[in-house]
């Protein structure tokens, strides 16, 4: 997958990572989001005290967004790991978020809830996957 046109767009800043560094980590507060320019990251989510892998994200793949589009999510909910060297562009979150305040509020409202409805949805394959372990 590439990195859309209208992403590129919103990149302020490139940066780099190397195999197994972290990216972003869960339950910290952040401000950016990330589009992956090259190279995969492993998704992990805590389940007490066990990580479960979540899976693999690659080029055009965006994430950290949860932070931006909804207000009720105030950490990071999951860790980002670089598999590999890795470089992401950060999008620019200010922007994004004066664009996102001229939606409706019923759009919001709708966006809201499938955020939500996507989170839950984490939550219950997290706990899946732990009891696989």
């Amino acid at each position: 997958m590439t990195v859309d046109k209208v992403v590129y767009a919103y990149i302020v800043k490139e940066e780099s990572f190397s195999d197994h560094e972290i990216i972003v980590q869960e339950g910290v507060r952040g401000d950016w989001a990330y589009v992956i320019l090259e190279g995969q990251v492993q998704v992990r989510k805590n389940q007490g005290e066990v990580a479960v892998n979540m899976g693999t994200m690659s080029e055009g793949d965006i994430f950290g967004e949860m932070e931006l589009l909804n207000r009720a999510v105030e950490a990071r909910t999951a860790t980002v790991v670089a598999d590999g060297p890795v470089k992401v562009g950060l999008l620019d979150t200010e922007q994004l978020k004066t664009e996102y305040e001229k939606v409706s509020p019923r759009l919001k409202g709708v966006i809201a809830s499938l955020l939500n409805k996507m989170i839950e949805t984490n939550k219950m394959a997290v706990a899946l996957l732990a009891a696989e372990d």
